[in-house]
């Protein structure tokens, strides 16, 4: 795998960390821009919990990876240097390092939380279990390839770590971001077309729009996650080290699609017009209209009266969001 086209392992190794330390600064102000839609003119008591843990939980898994690419990094080109075969090159070549399998488990479990709650917020919309049974099914497909792709590459054997593409490493690999991928899409694409035909409903009825559509927010999550999947899959597919630089800088794109998705809505809930145009309408018309378009599967929840898309978990994004 050292020679294979594309920058060197090393070389690869730098730009990673340098490039995932800029965006993990990113979601980290992202996040606090989350805690602070969570606390602004708020009770403790009105928190939405679930998305809390999640919102944390992105910002754990972020934090741990690029503590553990850091070391990972200096293991490289400072502990083992001289004492490697084959110097920093093939150490960042060796794909069973501990340091290295365990920043992938990581990336894995990142991949599946935000996918797990694109899926959920697909369910909140929809509000139908059989919308969701075909992304369960393939959700559980990412995490059986995520996970044989961890095992195998804490078992890699001299051979597997010099063909690595054309191993079986690197079709779990494969399988993973083509999975991850479809899943995503799948999920998003059900949650968009669900928004997009209740908006379209209730825009015939209402004057009053909002000012950034739920629609916009959540494709912007999508493409965003996507766009990076898909330099993935193009450099597997070319046979391209920079699959390792790819592999590390999803892990903050998945948290700052989620954090983008989640406070752009929030934010724009502030005004409350759309939340009161589809419950009450601005005039007696407009109600008697309503009620003929019911929309309660996508803004109406139990003893959460400020509930909505942009209150449930995601990835973007994948989201997100």
């Amino acid at each position: 795998m050292v020679s294979l086209s594309g920058i060197p392992m090393d070389a690869a190794a730098v730009m990673s960390s340098v490039l995932e330390g800029i965006l993990y600064g990113f979601s980290v102000l992202m996040c606090l821009g989350t805690v602070w839609t969570f606390t602004y003119k708020r009770h403790m008591q009105d928190v939405n919990r679930p998305i809390a843990v999640v919102a944390a939980l992105l910002f754990v898994l972020s934090t741990t990876h690029i503590v553990v690419v850091i070391i990972h990094l200096e293991h490289g080109l400072v502990d083992y240097r001289d004492t490697f075969p084959g110097g920093p090159v093939a150490f960042f070549a060796d794909v069973t390092q501990n340091t290295f399998v365990i920043k992938n488990a990581i990336y894995t479990l990142q991949t599946l939380l935000g996918d797990g709650v694109v899926i959920y917020r697909c369910y909140i919309v929809w509000q139908s279990v059989w919308v969701i049974i075909l992304p369960c099914i393939m959700w559980c497909g990412v995490a059986a390839s995520g996970v044989c792709s961890v095992y195998y590459f804490s078992q890699a054997s001299v051979a597997e770590i010099e063909n690595f593409f054309g191993s079986r490493i690197g079709h779990w690999v494969a399988t993973f971001l083509a999975s991850t991928l479809a899943t995503n899409m799948l999920s998003t694409g059900l949650l968009a077309y669900r928004i997009w035909t209740i908006e379209r409903k209730v825009s015939a009825v209402c004057t009053t729009k909002r000012k950034v559509p739920v629609l916009r927010v959540l494709i912007d999550a999508a493409v965003l996650y996507s766009a990076a999947l898909g330099s993935s899959i193009i450099c597997f597919a070319l046979w391209n080290d920079g699959l390792y630089v790819m592999g590390d800088l999803i892990v903050p794109i998945v948290s700052i699609a989620f954090y983008m998705v989640f406070i752009r809505i929030a934010t724009s809930q502030n005004n409350q017009h759309y939340l009161s145009t589809v419950r009450g309408g601005t005039t007696e018309t407009e109600r008697g209209k309503l009620q003929q378009h019911p929309m309660q599967p996508l803004i109406h929840r139990p003893n959460d009266s400020n509930f909505s898309l942009g209150d449930s978990p995601k990835v973007e994004t994948h989201s997100l969001a």
